[in-house]
């Protein structure tokens, strides 16, 4: 009874913590806006018709606690590339949670076994991190098909005697997401007095793309030793858009490798999970007392394997530009 009791609330307090996730993470709202919308007057009148947000004593302990860790600005950092609105706090609450719901399934579903509890609750311990890589990769994947035409604009916006912060200001507000966030950030961190290559550098630490290291490279040059912006961003303009083609053409052409090996690589876990399911006696052969020891040689030879053969295939994919 205990452990029905306990599979309950671990599953209820899982279901809670994804939809309070999925809410959060949908929200319109940035977290640098709302710390910033009180010297904006939009901002300002958005804050007004907005309800005051509740904080919880524990979570602002924790995030205290983080915040003077490098392991907190570390998270914070993965989570403003990623553009999660989650706190440290909440999201290391997120890891611990999935963990136990997940470690609560797998414990149900494989038979009450302690060892597939522990496997499923690695597997849910990760889970957040997977999702938080994805987001990351997802943003600058679009970030840096974005930038070519964002700089056309502002060298467009420089010719017709734009100044640098009016060109980004223009940017902000004619670029689809999420270049135009980033550099509605930049403008209002300018507008708040801080230095332009201070705010371009706190853009680079959110976005860490190559090409937008080039365009912010060139952006302080010329601000140090003159000449004109417009032909140098121009130049950068034509070299993004030949990357960017290049880039699409090698991954169409690679695209049969990478999912071959994603593949290739799923499947012996697929197989591993329909042989549970059919023949459990079959597989609890891993885990018996007996032949425990060779099983779970067996097993880490098998995903040392699995994981040595997808990086292989996942590098032979992977050309540099």
């Amino acid at each position: 009874m205990p452990f029905e009791i306990l599979i309950g609330g671990g599953a209820l307090a899982f279901i809670l913590i994804i939809v309070g996730a999925i809410i959060t993470m949908t929200s319109d709202e940035a977290l640098v806006e709302k710390r910033l919308g009180r010297y904006l007057d939009e901002d300002l009148k958005k804050a007004k018709e907005a309800p005051a947000e509740k904080s919880s004593p524990v979570g602002d302990w924790l995030n205290a606690r983080m915040e003077h860790s490098k392991w907190g600005e570390n998270l914070s950092r993965e989570l403003a590339r990623a553009d999660l609105k989650l706190r440290p706090a909440e999201y290391v609450a997120l890891m611990l949670i999935m963990a136990v719901g997940v470690g609560a399934v797998g414990w149900f579903a494989g038979g009450k076994s302690v060892i597939f509890g522990l496997l499923s609750a690695v597997i849910g311990l990760f889970m957040p991190r997977l999702m938080v890589k994805s987001s990351q990769a997802k943003r600058l994947k679009n970030f840096d098909e974005q930038l070519a035409d964002m700089l056309n604009l502002m060298v467009n916006g420089l010719r017709a005697g734009y100044s640098t912060m009016q060109a980004m200001e223009a940017v902000s507000r004619e670029m689809p997401p999420p270049i135009c966030d980033e550099f509605r950030r930049v403008v209002q961190e300018m507008q708040l007095g801080i230095p332009m290559e201070t705010a371009l550098d706190n853009l680079l630490r959110r976005i860490p793309s190559d090409d937008l290291d080039l365009v912010i490279t060139a952006i302080n040059v010329q601000r140090e030793v003159g000449g004109n912006l417009a032909e140098i961003l121009d130049t950068i303009t034509y070299t993004i858009r030949e990357r960017v083609r290049i880039k699409g053409e090698i991954r169409v052409l690679t695209a049969q490798v990478m999912y071959s090996g994603r593949f290739l690589s799923l499947m012996p876990v697929f197989i591993f999970l329909i042989l549970w399911v059919l023949n459990r006696q079959y597989m609890m052969e891993f885990f018996n007392p007996e032949t425990r020891i060779p099983g779970m040689i067996a097993l880490g030879i098998g995903v040392l394997m699995i994981g040595t053969g997808s990086v292989v295939m996942n590098k032979i994919a992977s050309i540099e530009v």
